[in-house]
Order: C-alpha cells, then sequence, then structure tokens
C-alpha cells in the first residue's frame, strides 16, 4: 500500500503493525475447533476495536483525545494478549502462529503507549 496518499493513520507505524496482527488473528480463528466461537468472538472484536480506536485517535485533532482513544486501542490490543494466552493454555493453536500473533501484539501495546504519551504531552514517545 502507498502509504503517502490517503488517511493519515495509514502513514502510521502503528497502523500497519495492526493490520498485520488482524491477518495473523484471521489465520488463527480459521484453524479453531468448532465449538470455540466464544473466544473466536472476542479476538475479532479485540483485534478490530485495537485498529478503529487507532485510526479514530489518529484522526483527532486534541491531545486528550487523540490520546483516549491510543489507550482504548492499547487496552483492546492488551486484551487481544491476554486471549492469545488463552488459545495457548486450552492448546487451541499451534505454537508458531501464537508467537507471530503475540510478538506483533506486544509490539502494537509498546508502540500505542507511546502514540498516548506523545499525544498527552508527556515527552518523547521513543
Amino acid at each position: 500500500m502507498d502509504r503517502s496518499n490517503g488517511f493519515g493513520h495509514e502513514r502510521l507505524d502503528a497502523f500497519v503493525v495492526a493490520r498485520e496482527f488482524l491477518a495473523c488473528a484471521a489465520s488463527l480463528l480459521r484453524g479453531l475447533p468448532r465449538g470455540e466461537s466464544a473466544i473466536a468472538d472476542q479476538l475479532r472484536r479485540a483485534g478490530d476495536s485495537a485498529l478503529l480506536n487507532l485510526c479514530e485517535a489518529a484522526g483527532r485533532r486534541r491531545g486528550r483525545e487523540k490520546a483516549h482513544h491510543y489507550e482504548i486501542a492499547r487496552g483492546s490490543a492488551a486484551e487481544c494478549g491476554a486471549i492469545l494466552t488463552v488459545l495457548a493454555v486450552r492448546g487451541l493453536a499451534s505454537a508458531e502462529p501464537l508467537s507471530r500473533a503475540r510478538g506483533l501484539v506486544l509490539r502494537l501495546v509498546c508502540m500505542l503507549t507511546a502514540l498516548a504519551r506523545r499525544a498527552r504531552g508527556d515527552g518523547a514517545a521513543g
């Protein structure tokens, strides 16, 4: 995707990571056994929320509003991390795809933390 045009959120590295995580999550969801629709729905909704709130934050002008939506996105991403733990503990997914998804969601949480801090004006976001 050409990141020079389009919406502002599409130029954020966090957006790219969130989108990549959603693709990993979709792959994990396709492999879940029947009868696991509740955990699948939870991962789907939390992943969607992380991406959607990231995009909403990027579209806000004021720092407090931006930070608030980045923090909501961070909470949803952290929830995704917990859901991945549930999948691992219950043996519902293979180790390699879980590890890849976990790495992406950890990276996303760090990025969202930095974006929220920057939006609040709490110093460097690195």
